[in-house]
């Protein structure tokens, strides 16, 4: 079904455009998109992805230019998609909508740790990442360096907010990937499971990245601390190992996702038996 709203003063304000609405508003999307079961994907490759891991999409909001391509991705469902043009997208939207498309796509439901850890190897854990760009960013490298699953810690960025699906191309559809909850359980959950917990972080203790590489677990489970004061104490105290990247040029540390992507990629195998 394709619904029109061929005037800029009159569609910007319908109610059926409401999903869309506000997208730059960072503080109101946090509470309107968990608590209706909602999220944003933007642009056709995004929608496409979503769609292919077996998310479902509420309604989509599109310039004439891309209707044909949303309508093969989605097939014949009966989903809404609402023509518009590009003053009213950017009147709904609050920014210039230049990727073609935004879809409100259905929440899945999480699963527990124990679903999603339990044929993986290496898993990426993000704790407290607030920035939604890093985010997306990590779960790109897990994607492309080997990660078999993220796990988010309660105050972490949602990986399903607008931004942190964008920057990762929306990998974050083909990682598994769910909450942890606060280190005193998430720590005895990863250890049943099997899983050595390490830290990435600047110890006097720490084992060095190529070290650790060398002799790493069966499992692994590589902890990421905050773009600003790192790791917190419980979970350094939760960890089994401090690793950290040999630096130089008088630089201490990376962007968490740069260090994300080159850690994963050391750790991508277990040592040869």
């Amino acid at each position: 079904m394709v619904s029109y709203a061929p005037r800029t003063d009159i569609g910007c304000r319908r109610p059926r455009l409401d999903d869309f609405r506000h997208l730059t508003d960072v503080a109101l999307r946090r509470v309107q998109e968990p608590a209706g079961g909602l999220y944003i994907a933007e642009s056709a490759k995004v929608i496409a992805r979503a769609c292919a891991a077996g998310h479902r999409p509420r309604a989509v909001l599109t310039q004439q230019r891309w209707v044909d391509g949303i309508r093969e991705i989605l097939g014949e469902t009966d989903t809404p998609v609402y023509l518009v043009p590009d003053a009213v997208a950017e009147a709904v939207t609050g920014y210039a909508v230049h990727r073609g498309a935004l879809a409100s796509m259905h929440r899945p439901e999480l699963p527990s740790v124990a679903e999603v850890v339990v044929d993986a190897a290496l898993v990426l854990v993000l704790e407290d990442i607030v920035d939604h760009t890093n985010v997306g960013a990590a779960f790109r490298a897990a994607a492309g360096l080997g990660a078999d699953a993220v796990l988010v810690t309660p105050r972490c960025a949602d990986p399903l907010y607008r931004r942190s699906v964008r920057v990762s191309m929306g990998t974050v559809f083909q990682v598994p990937w769910t909450r942890l909850p606060e280190w005193d359980e998430g720590a005895e959950q990863l250890h049943a499971a099997g899983f050595e917990i390490a830290a990435l972080a600047l110890s006097d203790d720490a084992v060095t990245l190529d070290a650790y590489a060398a002799r790493r677990p069966d499992r692994v489970a590589l902890v990421m601390g905050t773009e600003g004061d790192g790791l917190s104490r419980k979970a350094l105290a939760a960890s089994d190992r401090v690793v950290t990247i040999p630096m130089g040029g008088g630089v201490d540390s990376l962007n968490v996702a740069s260090a994300a992507a080159v850690a994963l990629w050391a750790l991508r195998h277990p040592p040869a038996s």
